[in-house]
């Protein structure tokens, strides 16, 4: 996972780095090999602090921004955010995958067909062999 992080109207400090990489390990159990987080921090209108994350991977790209009074709990938004939306898409392909092996109603109906013409079979040897 790289992480790539930019300030802007802010000073770069080793303590947001520090929170910055601890904020991106909680997104790691999500994503697998090659994938890049792109943090951008700065300061807006009015003294709001505003956090934006971009994930880009091989076949998707997730983006999220929060602002807030504080820089730190904009980075919390900004990530609850995020894995909202990625845990949304991780259930749609979780689930979409797993509806391919549920039987089909015709399925069902050809299996209780042979169980039924394999037990009236069971059924006339058994009656053959009784008399």
């Amino acid at each position: 996972m790289k992480i790539v992080s930019s300030f802007k109207h802010l000073e770069h400090t080793p303590s947001l780095d520090e929170k910055i990489q601890q904020k991106s390990k909680k997104l790691e159990k999500y994503f697998e090999g090659n994938v890049e987080l792109q943090w951008t921090c700065y300061v807006g209108e009015a003294g709001k602090h505003w956090a934006e994350i971009k994930i880009l991977g091989p076949s998707f790209e997730y983006h999220a921004k929060a602002s807030s009074d504080k820089l730190y709990k904009s980075l919390d938004l900004v990530i609850q955010k995020v894995q909202k939306q990625v845990g949304k898409q991780k259930d749609k392909w979780r689930n979409h995958t797993s509806r391919k092996h549920k039987l089909s109603v015709k399925d069902q109906q050809i299996a209780e067909s042979e169980w039924d013409e394999q037990y009236w079979e069971n059924k006339h040897l058994e009656d053959d062999l009784a008399s």
